[in-house]
């Protein structure tokens, strides 16, 4: 059963993500970047979340996916970037990853796919990664509610 989001606090995805368990009073967190480093300077102190010494991207990537129990990629197309990499370190760590595109996707069928992998992989601390807002402008809105839904069908 569904128990905490976490992300990397970046624009877009991770972001979109953050705000969906914040607004249905879920429990979230994550690690960031040393200086709480996204695309557009500082994460608000209204995230609470672990700050790593280590300002690099990958090691907050990282980070994430071993703290969660799996990882929920989502895009538009396929993974590239920060996305791939993520995908690549779920594999390495031998941690569930499920990528959902909504270029072929609905958001119905992204949620009930997302249910019944989370309740198959016994998924509790759902890792949620995407692509940052300069790389896809649609990505943050589509994340949150994405995960809204999910914390609202898992609390059913």
């Amino acid at each position: 059963m569904l128990k905490k989001i976490i992300s990397g606090g970046q624009t877009g995805a991770d972001q979109g993500a953050l705000d969906a368990a914040r607004d249905c009073g879920f429990p979230y967190g994550g690690a960031l970047p040393a200086g709480r480093k996204t695309e557009r300077g500082m994460l608000p102190q209204v995230y609470v979340m672990e700050v790593l010494e280590s300002d690099r991207y990958e090691d907050r990537t990282r980070r994430n996916v071993v703290d969660g129990d799996g990882t929920l990629i989502l895009s538009h197309g396929p993974l590239s970037g920060g996305s791939g990499l993520t995908m690549n370190i779920a594999r390495q760590v031998g941690k569930p990853c499920l990528h959902i595109d909504f270029d072929t996707c609905t958001a119905d069928q992204a949620v009930i796919e997302v249910s019944a992998w989370i309740d198959a992989a016994r998924i509790s601390i759902l890792n949620v990664a995407g692509p940052r807002a300069s790389s896809d402008a649609e990505i943050y809105a589509c994340a949150r509610t994405l995960i809204a839904d999910l914390i609202r069908s898992t609390s059913r």
